[in-house]
């Protein structure tokens, strides 16, 4: 798993056979079983997670109790309560195993250690980051502004394998849709 993993770093920065053992040896790596939480509500959020295998969701639940999906994890993925991560707050987010699922862990002391011995990788999380914010805005923005159809499509066209690997329920809690209206549009 660490070819996923230097892979992953090496698509934005390079990184030699030396300062990769770096990056190793400040990662943890983990693997968990399907409905295992990485991240508990109301806990303090210790780590940020690189998917090597498997699929996470990340979940909201609100004072009612209703579970809403802010985004699934796929491989190749970063994920965590990062406001919780980075303000070290407690969480208000978790984070679940769909699938048995195998991640590398940086805590945030690690992160910060990281960076500072190795500089490119400040470009590398500033990248990852600016990206993630960019399509957190575009998912508000779809929510916002288009109808349950067009969603679903555009979920087909970034996601294709998604919605063999969950749900129609967990598929229409990140749409913010019913079970039968996303049974209505993908019939």
């Amino acid at each position: 798993m660490q070819h996923l993993l230097r892979t992953h770093l090496e698509n934005l920065v390079p990184l030699t056979d030396e300062e990769f053992a770096r990056v190793l040896s400040y990662v943890t790596f983990k693997t968990c079983k399907k409905r295992h939480l990485l991240i508990r509500a109301g806990e303090s959020v210790r780590e940020a997670y690189f998917v090597a295998k498997g699929l996470l969701k990340l979940v909201y639940a609100d004072a009612a109790g209703k579970s809403h999906i802010v985004s699934f994890a796929p491989e190749d993925w970063w994920e965590s309560d990062f406001q919780a991560y980075y303000n070290q707050t407690p969480a208000t987010l978790s984070l679940e195993c769909l699938e048995d699922t195998a991640v590398w862990c940086l805590s945030l002391e690690n992160y910060h250690r990281l960076c500072a011995e190795l500089p490119q990788l400040t470009h590398f999380f500033l990248t990852k980051a600016l990206r993630g914010s960019m399509a957190a805005q575009q998912r508000i923005l779809s929510l916002l502004t288009t109808q349950a159809k067009e969603r679903y499509e555009q979920l087909l066209r970034l996601y294709p394998a998604l919605p063999q690997r969950v749900s129609k329920t967990l598929l229409a809690s990140y749409l913010g849709v019913s079970r039968e209206t996303l049974s209505r549009l993908s019939a």
